[in-house]
């Protein structure tokens, strides 16, 4: 009886034990502004900071993909596409490495139905401390609302350059 009275415990620990280590991100979904806010706090941190991945996986629809573009080396604009696990592990060490905060300067959204386009101008800076960005650039977003959440379908990015600079519509109001 003393044996079945501690299975019982030690499986009912274990039961309890992952249901409290299951982490609930619905707010962090519940809106537009929510989904997008925790998207750029996800990503950011000092050097030495640990990104929650899993929040970071769960803002993305199944096959979503992170799209940057640029210039290769031959000068052709190209875009390489990336599941949300490919930019944990071609971005996620360099991020914890050097420190990377990227910081919402505007928005504009359209939306029709369950469907949003949003272009998200954006500043990127080593700490939080920086004075001076070291990039700038526009995600341009597509998310679905599914009735419940907000998911995010594609990221598709592009940074700043001396040839390309970012349009004053796409800027804050001064």
């Amino acid at each position: 009886m003393k044996r079945f009275l501690l299975l019982f415990l030690f499986i009912s620990f274990a039961i309890n034990s992952q249901e409290t280590e299951k982490k609930d991100y619905c707010l962090q979904v519940s809106s537009l502004d929510n989904t997008i806010e925790t998207l750029y706090s996800v990503i950011s941190g000092d050097a030495g900071i640990e990104r929650d991945w899993d929040l970071f996986k769960h803002l993305f629809y199944e096959n979503a993909k992170l799209i940057p573009s640029g210039k290769n080396n031959e000068g052709l604009h190209i875009a390489r596409f990336m599941s949300p696990d490919d930019y944990i592990n071609t971005s996620g060490k360099w991020l914890f490495k050097n420190g990377f905060h990227e910081v919402e300067i505007n928005r504009i959204v359209e939306t029709f139905g369950n469907i949003s386009h949003v272009f998200s101008t954006y500043e990127s800076f080593k700490t939080k401390n920086d004075e001076k960005p070291f990039m700038r650039g526009i995600n341009s977003m597509q998310l679905m609302n599914d009735g419940v959440r907000w998911w995010i379908i594609n990221i598709y990015w592009m940074q700043e350059s001396k040839d390309n600079p970012i349009p004053e519509r796409y800027l804050p109001k001064q």
